[in-house]
């Protein structure tokens, strides 16, 4: 049986991840958003590409959900976007609803399927949609330590003048400015980056991967990040679909695992056919424990706003 995928909202986020997901061949894919026409036009525009990148799948677009029925994996991108100097926190209210009024619809029409949250503020949403859903813990996953540590890895790489192919980065904690990339468990080509760099360096790069997404917003200026999130929850369902196992940091619920109970946070997890098989637990020092408890209670604070 063909492997199906729901994107909710086609904007850019949710049309590049339909991009990225039709040209890997993972699934046929159904591309729904509130504004008429528009999710039409790109899933046609994307059909009409597949005989040239040879991607034997079907593009849809909706502007209701009877088309998503009986999806595997449903992603959700729809929401406000983030404009300048707007935080993720600005966001919480507005694309709360957004999310209640999206989970309800894809819940009746597909009950047995995998949600993968990347509406910001993503750990919140996540949560919201978890509560929502009544879907056991391992369907309901949030795309941000993909993101992040790719950033992470990025930033790494140029700074090392390496292939970003031999950079393995790990980020923890919420997806904002508390995240909590962890420079001891980086590393390149095998080599802890503690020992390439030095630490005001690594320091520098760290806040920069904090700061990835507003770096983007200040650029653009009328919009956010679309290529990386795309790419990033593209891999996610890929290892879903696939049954891979792979271990990858995403926004889970956790219950006691790193002391943090009731809370959407990002960790590392292994990812396969039933969503997220396991939550991997790595031994932190006081101090990496002591930021990541502060990021989740940032994280708290958010979900104690919107009740979820």
């Amino acid at each position: 049986m063909r492997k199906k995928v729901t994107v909710v909202g086609a904007g850019n986020v949710g049309a590049t991840t339909a991009h990225w997901i039709a040209a890997r061949e993972l699934a046929d894919v159904v591309l729904t958003d509130i504004m008429e026409g528009i999710p039409q036009g790109k899933a046609l525009d994307l059909m009409e590409a597949t005989p040239i990148i040879d991607s034997d799948v079907r593009v849809t677009g909706s502007n209701s959900y009877e088309e998503t029925a009986n999806s595997d994996i449903v992603v959700i991108t729809a929401g406000f976007p983030r404009k300048p100097g707007m935080s993720r926190d600005d966001l919480l209210k507005k694309n709360h609803e957004v999310i209640a009024a999206t989970v309800e619809k894809v819940v009746a029409q597909s009950p047995q399927s995998i949600l993968i949250l990347v509406t910001n503020p993503l750990d919140a949403m996540a949560q919201s949609a978890y509560r929502l859903s009544k879907f056991s813990r391992n369907r309901v996953i949030g795309m941000a330590g993909v993101l992040d540590s790719a950033r992470f890895a990025t930033f790494i790489a140029m700074e090392l003048n390496v292939s970003v192919e031999n950079v393995n980065a790990f980020v923890l904690g919420g997806h904002g400015d508390t995240m909590v990339p962890l420079p001891r468990f980086t590393t390149v080509a095998g080599i802890p980056i503690t020992e390439l760099m030095p630490a005001d360096k690594i320091e520098a790069l760290v806040q920069r991967t904090r700061d990835g997404g507003a770096e983007i917003v200040k650029y653009l200026k009328t919009g956010s990040a679309y290529y990386a999130p795309s790419a990033a929850v593209t891999d996610m369902a890929e290892a879903i679909l696939k049954d891979k196992r792979k271990i990858m940091p995403c926004a889970a619920f956790l219950q006691g695992e790193y002391g943090i109970r009731d809370l959407f946070v990002g960790v590392p997890c292994k990812l396969g056919a039933n969503g997220i098989e396991q939550i991997i637990e790595v031994k932190l020092s006081a101090q990496e424990q002591a930021e990541l408890k502060r990021s989740a209670d940032a994280v708290r604070e958010l979900t104690a706003t919107i009740g979820v």
